[in-house]
């Protein structure tokens, strides 16, 4: 059985082997089999099959009967994928908590302290500069909750959504209720959209480790008008990202959902 090379490198990425990688889609395309027609069946050789299916046993991929001959079977991706999940958060939580608490008090005793990189960025240009740089660098999830703003600076990203979109990329945007109906329609084909009444700011955060936080607007002393600008924050901080996260969440469960037509 063979599977695309994008299928490929995402087993991989969980840890899985070549020979694992075959074995188990071998098992896929028979349901249920002995050890020497898997072994016939993905190339593996037999004198290496029984390592092999120990091994994804063990991961959580495959299960066996007590018959003779024994019979080997696959477990359904899904389930196999949530085994390793645990298994591979429960290994970083164990391994956080060795690191912090051997190398933090090593440290702290130097005296140094965090200075994230955080930006103050004002002017319409700049600010849908930055939004779309950090479209541009998400990989895997994209959150949007954008305020009354000129449709202009919607428009100017929208293909670049569309980017994200074709390769995968889970994007969810929350707009306000004044957003115009045209600009919703065309963001709701490549976004899970949702509308908000009195938002009085704004923000992206991209895959929970960029994040720019609209501020609303401040007073700009170099324009001879003494007129006001708006302003945002910026900042690649797995801290702050994680908190506007979080408040992404609150205002998106009070939010009315949008129904295509």
């Amino acid at each position: 059985m063979e599977i695309s090379d994008k299928a490929k490198k995402s087993m991989e990425s969980l840890g899985l082997t070549n020979y694992e990688i075959r074995v188990y889609t071998a098992l896929l395309s028979t349901g249920a089999t002995t050890a020497a027609e898997i072994s016939r069946r993905s190339g593996v050789p037999y004198s290496k099959i029984y390592d092999v299916l120990n091994s994804l046993y063990v991961r959580g991929w495959t299960y066996s009967d007590n018959l003779r001959p024994q019979n080997f079977f696959p477990k359904s991706p899904s389930t196999a994928v949530e085994a390793m999940m645990v298994e591979m958060e429960n290994s970083i939580r164990n391994n956080r908590n060795t690191i912090i608490n051997e190398l933090m008090p090593i440290y702290e005793k130097t005296g140094l302290k965090e200075k994230p990189d955080i930006w103050v960025v004002s002017g319409l240009y700049n600010i849908a500069s930055k939004i779309t740089e950090i479209i541009q660098s998400t990989k895997e999830e994209l959150l949007i909750a954008i305020p009354k703003i000129p449709d202009t600076v919607i428009k100017s990203i929208q293909p670049f959504l569309r980017e994200l979109c074709e390769k995968g990329v889970k994007i969810i945007i929350l707009v306000s209720e004044e957003t115009s109906a045209e600009i919703i329609k065309t963001m709701s084909r490549v976004a899970e959209i949702r509308l908000k009444n009195s938002m009085f700011g704004g923000g992206v955060i991209g895959d929970s480790k960029q994040v720019l936080i609209l501020l609303g607007e401040g007073k700009n002393d170099n324009n001879e008008n003494n007129n006001y600008d708006i302003i945002a924050i910026w900042a690649e901080h797995i801290g702050l990202a994680s908190f506007a996260k979080d408040y992404f969440k609150y205002l998106w469960q009070d939010g009315k959902r949008f129904e295509k037509t």
